[in-house]
């Protein structure tokens, strides 16, 4: 039972401000390639001990039409996109295998700066998968096996830690504990990212990357859906530009792009 809480009718926020002064973005000094001001980014914040930098907003949309958003943590950052592990079975595995398309937020308001990431979310390898649950510490492995599924109705929090220590049980701390198969990693492939650093004078910096689209993607966009083109562009991608996985292809073009704020 929570203690000591005011009631009250509303909350008015209207007359707090925040002055934002303290950074530049602009193009001079954007590289081509948006990867690697997203790492140069994440390291800074790393080094300013932002807290979790790493963690992450993540929005999707099933066929129900209700975007939900939830954090998660990204484990990586690779030269197409970021790598988060969570529950297949949860609602934002169900949302992804309805939609793969979704957008992440990255907000670090110690710097004021803000990235945003939009592209299509497929699922990892699963050695890949594997290899990154038995770096996991041992009881957070046990507690991937309680969830099932993740956001599940469970009877109390006496049920959910009587399953915990039976699990325990059945995999002691000597013994390896198997990756269950309903958890896993997923990338979301970038196909936009936006970088937001926040300026006086609501007169924020805002630069936009987009991949740009082959021909055949332009040709479609008139007909096809908004997630049908995002497919079609990010196929190409995954066909062509991403065969190399370095961070400096030359055939991964990107356009940027400034922002109003």
């Amino acid at each position: 039972m929570i203690t000591g809480m005011i009631k009250v009718k509303t909350m008015d926020f209207s007359d707090k401000r925040v002055s934002y002064a303290k950074g530049v973005l602009d193009e001079a000094s954007a590289p081509h390639n948006p990867i690697e001001l997203l790492e140069y980014w994440m390291q800074e914040a790393v080094e300013q001990q932002v807290p979790e930098p790493y963690a992450i907003s993540l929005a999707t949309c099933g066929n129900d039409r209700m975007p939900a958003v939830r954090t998660v943590l990204m484990r990586e950052i690779t030269a197409s996109g970021i790598v988060f592990y969570t529950n297949y079975q949860s609602a934002k595995g169900d949302d992804i295998a309805q939609n793969p398309l979704a957008e992440g937020l990255f907000f670090w308001h110690e710097m004021q700066r803000q990235i945003r990431v939009r592209g299509h979310v497929a699922k990892i390898s699963r050695a890949k998968t594997e290899a990154y649950f038995q770096k996991r510490p041992y009881e957070s492995q046990i507690g991937a096996w309680v969830s099932q599924p993740q956001s599940g109705e469970v009877a109390s929090r006496d049920a959910m830690d009587a399953t915990f220590a039976q699990l325990k049980q059945q995999y002691p701390p000597n013994k390896s504990v198997p990756t269950p198969d309903f958890w896993g990693g997923y990338e979301l492939t970038i196909a936009e990212i936006e970088f937001w650093q926040g300026r006086p004078n609501r007169l924020h910096d805002r630069l936009l990357y987009r991949q740009n689209m082959s021909q055949n993607t332009q040709s479609s966009k008139l007909q096809g859906t908004l997630q049908d083109t995002l497919q079609d562009n990010l196929q190409d991608n995954l066909q062509g530009n991403l065969q190399d996985k370095g961070h400096n292809n030359p055939q991964q073009q990107w356009t940027l792009t400034r922002l109003l704020p």
